[in-house]
């Protein structure tokens, strides 16, 4: 028994876990009884796999929506502070509802960080009045996310291989119908949007509450915004219980007529979670998953050193995870989630 007050960890997911997480990946709005039926196992089986997990805190499902569907910008942002402000000045931009997947990464000096703005117009709210201004930030980059590879419903859960080809299209909804002009969302939608953004799954009855629908509107509202790509769902999971130890953000420069072709290469990848096209000397960004550093040392100088017209590369480990893919923090729960 540990004495030192942490949590204690629990065993890595085993088959049935992370063929479950792949399904809820793949929809995470699909009823137990239809994951049960594709991976041949019991309603009450997976209902208890998924009340324990997401009790415990090691995954979520989470109802987001998609920035370029409404019109928004996203920008890669990396924040520079004194060695002893990075956690709380980290822990400030994880407790806004516009951020995700915040970091402290290298050194402990930097913070990485995802930014969501209406226009491109509102983005000097965060990143040109606010950060710049705080005590002890000594430097602040931003880079406007042009275009994605790989992300957004998709992620390194998408590629590990858990379910079959015929099991993930059994699961698949219709592909989305983006529509020509950004959606306006109303009121109600984004009650709705905020409620998804802290449990995808939870039930019409809360979800009509919240905004005041019928269950049955909200059943055709949820089915409407996926099918016009404002919604997604991804689910957030613990990566060290899929045995992945090292998160790497990856900042490539490649020749511009080989930006296309090499980030599609690189969203290939087993190894990447995430790819983007961005503005700035390094225009193409990944993040990274690898089982230690030495499986990352090989990743770079095999795959990596492979692709067309790479000119530079810079890496930056993470050593501390605050925030996953969701506007909002994660409940506080008895274990440690990342």
């Amino acid at each position: 028994m540990k004495t030192d007050g942490s949590a204690p960890r629990t065993s890595p997911f085993d088959d049935l876990d992370r063929r479950l997480i792949q399904a809820l990946q793949t929809d995470g709005r699909a009823s137990f009884s239809r994951i049960a039926a594709v991976l041949g196992v019991s309603d009450q089986t997976i209902a208890r796999r998924y009340t324990r997990h997401r009790s415990s805190g090691a995954f979520r499902v989470l109802g987001l929506a998609e920035p370029r569907a409404l019109g928004e910008v996203e920008w890669m942002v990396r924040v520079q502070c004194a060695p002893d402000a990075a956690l709380p000045v980290a822990e400030a931009l994880a407790r806004r509802s516009d951020t995700s997947w915040v970091s402290l990464m290298s050194g402990g000096t930097e913070i990485a960080a995802v930014c969501r703005a209406s226009s491109s117009e509102h983005s000097d709210a965060l990143l040109l009045q606010k950060l710049p201004r705080t005590p002890s930030v000594v430097g602040v980059t931003a880079h406007c996310l042009l275009h994605e590879f790989y992300g957004g419903p998709q992620s390194a859960v998408s590629k590990s291989g858990a379910l079959t080809e015929e099991e993930v299209a059994r699961l698949s909804p219709p592909p989305p119908r983006p529509p020509d002009e950004p959606v306006a969302l109303s009121d109600a939608d984004r009650r709705l949007f905020e409620a998804l953004g802290r449990d995808g799954r939870a039930p019409l009855a809360e979800l009509a509450a919240i905004t005041g629908w019928s269950p049955t509107t909200v059943r055709r509202r949820l089915a409407s915004l996926r099918s016009d790509g404002v919604l997604y769902y991804d689910v957030d999971y613990a990566q060290h219980e899929y045995g992945y130890g090292v998160m790497v953000a990856l900042w490539l420069s490649v020749a511009p007529a080989e930006l296309a072709a090499t980030g599609e290469a690189l969203a290939a990848h087993p190894e990447v979670a995430f790819a983007g096209a961005t503005t700035g000397p390094h225009n193409l960004f990944a993040s990274i998953l690898c089982r230690d550093t030495g499986a990352l040392y090989t990743y770079l100088t095999t795959r990596i050193a492979a692709l067309p017209g790479v000119r530079t590369m810079e890496s930056a480990p993470r050593i501390r995870h605050l925030k996953g893919p969701g506007p909002y923090l994660a409940p506080v729960t008895t274990r440690s989630r990342r």
